[in-house]
């Protein structure tokens, strides 16, 4: 097969942090669910700008690509793959847009809409697929997660607890036919019983795109809830777990963990049951909040740039999507200095 690596990542972060107090100040900030471990809020997140789209925060995460491997490398990219957590747009993903944009002409773009929170490594795996069984050798992978900033500040959402833990950004990719960072495996899983419990909440009963006075937000309840802690507190150290057998090396081995980052409460239960210290379960939940999708990207930029990804570590990227219809795990031998 051929070796496939992660040769290199990006993220972005719209505009300036916004404090806690945004959120818990406002009036009538309380509701039912606002003790819970899943709505603990971080001190600090970014929201895009009131006109920033996922195609302009996806092309400022590409930038330091751009400089860094030369702008003929990334334009003539092979595979694009793109996943926005809010489309812009009904009916049109973003990745005609980003090609439009960065003058990109791809053989391949997908934009994926499945996998949520987990979706950078599950595009990961295509790309790997791609790029190991045809003539294609480089692909462009975009995580932007736009909803912070446009969901959840609504006047009435926004004195939801479940309001102040997104945050917004973009993170990205560089995967090449290479032995720079090679991608060792990848352990995806699609869970259809687990498929249609994340939903949506108007109180006015309407569809989404239907005209109306109620603001959209995410169906939370005690139970559902439940559910979710109880998924995500197993399916995550499973594939992880799984992964690594395959690899034939104890997870407490893993030298640098990347998550999704729902809350504090997952990224603590999945390092104990791991068997991992803090220090190597990297993230950068209380300075961005949940990213979603971009999370994991947004993080392992930021842990390679301050230099707490070493030449030479074992990287295990992995997490679960929406009520757990999707987890995954990809591991990558990290060889990405950037001088």
């Amino acid at each position: 097969m051929t070796t496939v690596s992660l040769t290199d990542v990006s993220g972005y972060l719209p505009g300036d942090p916004v404090p806690a107090e945004f959120y818990t100040e406002y009036p009538g900030a309380e509701d039912k669910l606002r003790g819970h471990a899943m709505f603990k809020a971080p001190p600090s997140r970014h929201h895009v700008a009131p006109d920033e789209t996922n195609t302009d925060m996806i092309e400022r995460a590409v930038q330091p690509l751009i400089e860094r491997h030369g702008r003929d490398e990334i334009r003539g990219v092979d595979v694009l793959l793109v996943h926005s957590q809010l489309p812009d747009l009904p009916f049109v993903g973003a990745g005609t847009e980003v090609a439009r944009r960065l003058g990109l002409n791809p053989e391949w773009l997908v934009d994926v809409a499945n996998a949520g929170c987990a979706s950078f490594v599950y595009m990961l795996k295509l790309a790997r697929q791609i790029l190991s069984t045809t003539d294609a050798r480089t692909a462009l992978i975009c995580n932007a997660q736009s909803a912070a900033g446009q969901c959840f500040t609504q006047s009435e959402v926004r004195r939801l607890a479940q309001a102040a833990i997104p945050g917004d950004g973009c993170g990205v990719g560089w995967v090449t036919t290479s032995a720079a960072s090679p991608v060792l495996d990848v352990e995806t899983r699609h869970i259809g019983a687990h498929a249609g419990d994340m939903v949506l909440a108007l109180d006015d009963g309407r569809k989404y795109w239907e005209p109306g006075a109620s603001q959209l937000r995410i169906g939370f309840t005690d139970a559902g809830l439940a559910k979710v802690l109880s998924r995500g507190n197993r399916l995550v150290p499973e594939v992880i777990t799984d992964l690594c057998d395959r690899l034939g090396v104890a997870t407490a081995d893993i030298d640098v963990l990347v998550t999704n980052q729902p809350n504090r409460t997952f990224l603590r239960n999945w390092r104990e049951a791991l068997q991992l210290p803090p220090e190597r379960h990297l993230n950068t939940f209380d300075r961005c909040g949940n990213l979603f999708g971009a999370a994991i990207p947004v993080t392992l930029d930021d842990a390679v740039a301050s230099g707490r990804v070493k030449d030479g570590d074992l990287v295990v990227l992995g997490g679960f999507a929406h009520a757990g219809d999707f987890a995954g795990a990809a591991a990558v031998r990290w060889h990405g200095g950037r001088g």
